[in-house]
């Protein structure tokens, strides 16, 4: 039998493990904070140590380069929206129309926190190289999840064409993100709100399948 380690060593790895969780916690939570704030480019190395309280070789030896610690940020931060948003429209029951239609006050809701800086996806493409795909990569990722879940209550409702209807929906959540970005007005979820609701009429519902059986004229 091989030897065994002793208690200290055991105690010390365990701390060393513990340090170094909570080393990444303060480096995502202050990445975070900073590029969501004043933006991916403008944000440095040094900016995010110092608040976050760590060595720079901290940084590297768990994120390995600032673009790791993006894509962590993101992937984070995506996580994070989608539990809150599903949460947000799920919440109090209902059927899926009326899901559907809590969207808008959600992101109300959201827009009028004193840390909105919109969505962290679109802006980090918007700060990058178009041709860049990485960070299009994560983006869309998140965006087949949330479209997912669109899509399914829109199933749900009756709508004639499901997906079209979730794209739908999700241009107006990503346009309403930006222009509360821009304005600082939260209330332009509700003009996205009315937008959506017209999209609920019954013409967009899907018709009932004809009987096999036709009476003869």
């Amino acid at each position: 039998m091989g030897k065994s380690v002793p208690k200290k060593k055991l105690v010390a790895a365990a701390h060393a493990a513990g340090d170094e969780e909570s080393a990444r916690g303060r480096l995502l939570n202050a990445a975070t904070r900073l590029f969501c704030r004043y933006g991916i480019n403008a944000t440095g190395i040094d900016a995010i140590i110092n608040e976050a309280g760590t060595a720079k070789t901290t940084l590297y030896k768990l994120f390995g380069s600032k673009t790791n610690l993006v894509h962590a940020v993101l992937e984070s931060e995506g996580k994070q929206w989608r539990e809150w948003f599903i949460a947000s429209i799920e919440t109090g029951g209902g059927d899926a129309q009326t899901k559907l239609a809590r969207i808008f006050p959600a992101l109300k809701q959201w827009f009028a926190e004193e840390r909105f800086y919109g969505c962290p996806f679109i802006n980090a493409v918007g700060e990058h190289d178009k041709d860049a795909k990485q960070f299009r990569a994560i983006a869309l990722k998140h965006k087949k999840v949330v479209l997912s879940h669109i899509e399914k209550l829109a199933d749900e409702m009756g709508a004639g064409e499901p997906e079209m209807l979730a794209h739908q929906l999700a241009l107006l959540i990503d346009g309403a993100i930006v222009a509360a970005m821009v304005t600082r007005d939260p209330k332009v979820a509700d003009t996205a709100g009315l937008a959506a609701g017209n999209l609920f009429g019954p013409s967009k519902a899907r018709k009932p399948k004809r009987s096999a059986q036709l009476v003869a004229v």
